[in-house]
C-alpha cells in the first residue's frame, strides 16, 4: 500500500518559509546545533544504481561523496592532510559506527518520497525530494565545527558564519563556498 500526498515538510520549525523547498530545517544554536546525516554505505561501488545528485558517506575511504551529472562520484571531504614536507597523510580514523545496522536487511524499495514524482519516475533512495521546481534547504548552524557536539561522519549544514556548506567526515570538518 502507497499514500502520495503532495506537500512540503519542515523539521524544527512550525513552517515552511520559501515556496520553492520542499523540505526546509530550523536554524540551530549552540550548544545544540543539528545536521543532516547522509546514508553510511560500504563504498561507492555498493550504490552502482544511484542517481546523480547523490550523497553518501563512504566508509571505507571515510568521505562523504556527491554523484555529479557525468556518474563519477565527487569528493566533499577529504581524509588527508599535507605534511610539512608537502606530501598527503591518510587519514583514517574518522568512519561510521555501523554497529547497530550490520544486523539488519535493508529493503530494496524502502523509500520516503516527498513532492510528486515526475511521470515515470522511480528513483532509488532512501529520501527521494521528488519536486522538479522545488529544493532542499540544509539545517543552518552557526559555527558547526564550535557548536555541533560529537557530530556523526556524513553530516551536512550549513555555517550561517562563513556562509558555506560545512561537511563532517568523521574526523574534520570541510567547508565549501560557492
Amino acid at each position: 500500500m502507497a499514500v502520495f500526498v503532495n506537500g512540503q515538510v519542515a523539521i524544527g520549525k512550525n513552517n515552511i518559509s520559501n515556496s520553492s523547498v520542499s523540505l526546509e530545517f530550523g536554524d540551530y544554536t549552540a550548544p545544540h546545533g543539528k545536521g543532516i546525516v547522509v546514508p553510511w554505505v560500504n563504498s561507492e561501488t555498493s550504490v552502482s544504481s544511484s542517481e546523480k545528485g547523490t550523497i553518501i558517506f563512504d566508509n571505507n575511504d571515510k568521505i562523504v561523496k556527491y554523484k555529479k551529472a557525468d556518474g563519477t562520484w565527487f569528493n566533499l571531504t577529504r581524509n588527508e592532510t599535507l605534511t610539512v614536507e608537502g606530501t598527503p597523510n591518510f587519514d583514517t580514523t574518522g568512519s561510521a559506527d555501523t554497529t547497530l545496522q550490520n544486523s539488519l536487511n535493508d529493503t530494496a524499495s524502502a523509500k520516503t518520497s516527498i513532492g510528486i514524482p515526475p511521470e515515470g519516475s522511480n528513483t532509488p533512495g532512501i529520501l527521494v525530494l521528488e519536486e522538479t521546481n522545488k529544493a532542499m534547504i540544509l539545517p543552518k548552524v552557526a559555527s558547526p565545527h564550535l557548536n555541533i557536539i560529537n557530530p556523526e561522519p556524513g553530516t551536512l549544514v550549513y555555517d550561517t558564519v562563513s556562509k558555506q556548506l560545512a561537511v563532517f567526515n568523521g574526523t574534520v570538518w570541510t567547508f565549501w563556498k560557492p
